[in-house]
Parts: C-alpha cells; sequence; structure tokens
C-alpha cells in the first residue's frame, strides 16, 4: 500500500485492524458495538483502540480505493441535495453529489448553503470529473444562481422526484449520525464522510438489478479487492 509498511510497529494483526476499520466504517455501528462484534469473536480491545486505527488507517484505505477504482462513475446524471447538519448546537449543511447509479461523487460540509457554497461544491465535481448531461438538484435558488455563473443553467433540472436518488444517499449517513450521536466538529465530519464514500462506493452494487449470483461474484470481488488494496 506504501513504501513503509503501514502495520509496521503494530502488535495487532493487520487483518483484526482491517476488520475492524471496515466494520466502523462501512456499517451504522458505533465504536462500542464494533467492540462487542469483535469480542464474540474472541478478539479483546477497547473502543478507543479502534478510534485510533479508524483515524490512522481509514484515509490511508480511502485513498488507496480511490487510486485503484479510477473514475468509475457515469457523466450522464448529477444528482446534487443538501442535509443540515447539528454540531455542538450550530448548524452546518452536507452536500452530496451522486450519479444515477447512487455513485458518492463528492461529499462537502458548508457553514452556509449560498451561492458561494453551491458554486464551491459545483467547481469540485468539474474539476474532477468533467462536465455532465444534466444536473439534478432541487428550487433552491443557489443552484440556480451558481450554474448561471457557470453557463450551465441548460442542463439543470428541478422536476418533482427527480432528485430522489440524491435523497436515498442521505439514509446512510442518518444513520450513521444517530449511532455516532452526531458528530463533534465539521473537520471530523469531513473526514469521516470522505472516507465513507470512498468504502461505501467500493462495496455497494445496484443488487435488485443483478442476479443472485452476480451479485455474489461482485460481492466477493469486492472483498478480495478490499484485502488486496490494504495489504500490510
Amino acid at each position: 500500500m506504501s513504501k513503509t509498511a503501514p502495520f509496521k510497529y503494530f502488535k495487532t494483526s493487520p487483518e483484526i485492524i482491517k476488520l475492524a476499520v471496515m466494520y466502523y466504517i462501512r456499517f451504522p455501528l458505533s465504536l462500542r458495538q464494533v467492540e462487542d462484534i469483535l469480542h464474540e469473536r474472541g478478539i479483546d480491545i477497547t473502543h478507543e483502540t479502534i478510534r485510533f486505527w479508524w483515524n490512522r488507517f481509514g484515509p490511508l484505505f480511502a485513498k488507496e480505493i480511490r487510486k485503484n477504482k479510477g473514475d468509475r462513475h457515469s457523466n450522464w446524471r448529477w444528482h446534487i441535495d443538501e442535509v443540515f447538519v447539528k454540531i455542538n448546537g450550530e448548524r452546518f449543511y452536507l452536500w452530496r453529489a451522486v450519479d444515477q447509479e447512487g455513485t458518492v461523487l463528492e461529499s462537502f460540509v458548508s457553514k452556509r448553503r449560498d451561492r458561494r457554497a453551491a458554486l464551491k461544491v459545483l467547481r469540485k465535481l468539474l474539476s474532477k470529473h468533467g462536465s455532465p448531461h444534466e444536473i439534478i438538484t432541487d428550487k433552491l435558488g443557489s443552484y440556480r444562481a451558481a450554474l448561471r455563473e457557470l453557463n450551465l443553467l441548460d442542463r439543470h433540472e428541478t422536476g418533482q422526484y427527480e432528485n430522489n436518488q440524491s435523497e436515498n444517499s442521505h439514509l446512510h449517513f442518518r444513520q450513521r449520525e444517530r449511532a455516532m450521536c452526531r458528530f463533534r466538529s465539521a473537520r471530523s465530519l469531513q473526514k469521516f464522510i470522505s472516507i465513507n464514500a470512498a468504502i461505501f462506493n467500493h462495496f455497494s452494487h445496484q443488487r435488485h438489478f443483478l442476479s443472485r449470483p452476480n451479485f455474489k461474484l461482485l460481492r466477493d470481488q469486492s472483498l478480495a479487492d478490499w484485502r488486496k488494496v490494504c495489504a500490510g
């Protein structure tokens, strides 16, 4: 994974570290729930150890996954939406962009949801992924103002129910937010959602469009790739 072995000075087996990090990031589990699950397997570690592991290795794993998977998404249609997040009593906004297949393209935290914030999100998307054929949003005026500045108003759609793909992508975040009893800072939220997006994309398959044998093959391949990508 890197020139210097990431697990070099750790006494715990790399397989256990990878399993703990995957459980915590991929599923809506708290640190203590992951600790209990591992305890049932005979692995005795504390939740604070798991916290250290995901902070240390989560960004490394996500970076390696992005590098190996590349830009495997479609520029046919983008769905962009924002939800509010309470952090220490303050309201922040989580912007999320997904393609028509549900692949997370970008996640961004901001204090406001004005034209400036929408413009920043759109510029990030365009610089990383190119230009789409359609951009689906809700009727928030900030999107229209930002797209006008980028000369993309002709690709903008705001039809009812058309942005359900983005709305559904927020469900995973809300489950995670409840499990973690909310986030402590905007910085920790930004860090987690960027790592979570990479791992979510890696394991996400359109199972409702696949036969059971094909889904099982893809799921096994994702797990094999995870073990390979995160090899110590």
